[in-house]
């Protein structure tokens, strides 16, 4: 049996029961209400073990018994606070002496103490979380604030665009550019990277375009562009772009691609499509990169689509890509309606098909030529 000597000192490092109450209520706040099973077998083991706290001189192994039992009442999901009920419960039922009640608070203490143990592994997690949470959201301001774009209006063609976010912030991004001149240039990208790096990186990019004063043809857009990415953005963020440059007095198409999905022109005439075949190296490997351009003439009623691989790589609940020719089928089967309305059709046709836990940003650019 302890000494007084011993009670006072296991007293006075013992936490304080009302401070030891908030906690516990701290930690069902974070940890969530959870019905937990009073198990009767641990009912009986806590109590041979608050026994033993009364009569034992063994600290050491009275503490290893207290790990052992938490580390099963924690594989049994019982919470905290069904320990301290238990344990109140138990006390009353006996009759003890005030130091002796104290004394078996150091059971309690022990056995809370795995819980605080994880408990504050969580609560540092859960922290992180917070973190990347707020990062998260502040990305998503940014983008909404600085890569606004706006539709131009041009007497001889129609624009529609969608694109939407499989997340708070999306690795996607799109911009049109009204020079003034007769001409507009476009582009379609693809971040591939998250959060606020990939929102400053959009936003760098977005400048780029917006700042260079008049049209440029793509492959000296993209020439530019790179440059900036390369010496701007991280060395594991990577940026895929389709180009456009359209000559609204001639109704040429010219364009380039630095490792995007390839894009289409559909030709009324023939009701086919032909796909956009340049192609060029991803933004940001390179300074001395080069790139290509195509040159494609409009005709009346001709389409061109632009996606980004949330749509071309889009799977359905059994985890198959998505045709593709059934996407380019839906655009020949509505060609007639505006190109808004035709972006909004194929992606919620997608949405239907596609597999809910496996989506991507999706973004998609259709330009129609109506009249000359």
């Amino acid at each position: 049996v302890r000494s007084r000597r011993q009670r006072q000192m296991c007293i006075r490092d013992r936490i304080n029961i009302e401070d030891f109450m908030d906690v516990i209520f701290y930690m069902k706040s974070w940890i969530g209400s959870k019905e937990a099973p009073l198990v009767e077998e641990f009912k009986k083991s806590y109590k041979a073990l608050v026994k033993e706290s009364l009569t034992t001189s063994n600290r050491t192994q009275l503490i290893k018994k207290c790990e052992e039992f938490t580390d099963e009442v924690i594989k049994k999901d019982l919470l905290p606070e069904d320990i301290v009920e238990i344990h109140k419960d138990y006390i009353n039922t006996l009759d003890l002496q005030e130091n002796d009640m104290l004394g078996t608070l150091d059971v309690l203490q022990e056995v809370v103490k795995g819980f605080g143990y994880s408990y504050r592994d969580y609560q540092r997690l859960v922290n992180k979380l917070q973190v990347h949470d707020k990062e998260i959201d502040l990305a998503s301001r940014l983008q909404q604030t600085m890569l606004k774009t706006d539709i131009p209006q041009f007497d001889s063609i129609q624009i529609g665009v969608i694109s939407v976010a499989a997340q708070k912030v999306s690795g996607d991004y799109f911009n049109l550019i009204d020079h003034k001149d007769g001409t507009m240039s476009f582009a379609v990208a693809d971040v591939i990277g998250k959060g606020i790096p990939a929102a400053l990186a959009m936003s760098m990019i977005k400048f780029g375009m917006d700042s260079y004063g008049h049209s440029q043809l793509p492959s000296d857009g993209l020439k530019r562009l790179n440059r900036v990415v390369e010496k701007n953005v991280n060395q594991n963020m990577f940026v895929t772009m389709f180009y456009g440059l359209y000559e609204e007095m001639n109704h040429l198409l010219y364009c380039s691609s630095a490792g995007h999905e390839p894009g289409y022109v559909y030709r009324a005439e023939t009701e086919e499509f032909e796909e956009i075949d340049v192609r060029g190296r991803v933004l940001g490997v390179s300074q001395k990169t080069r790139y290509n351009q195509q040159e494609i003439p409009i005709y009346l009623e001709d389409l061109v689509i632009i996606f980004t691989d949330g749509v071309t790589e889009a799977r359905d609940k059994k985890g198959n890509f998505i045709d593709k020719n059934r996407l380019l089928n839906l655009i020949r089967k509505y060609k007639h309606m505006h190109p808004q309305d035709i972006v909004q059709i194929i992606y919620e046709a997608i949405l239907k098909i596609q597999n809910p836990a496996r989506k991507d940003d999706m973004t998609i650019l259709i330009l129609s030529l109506i009249h000359i």
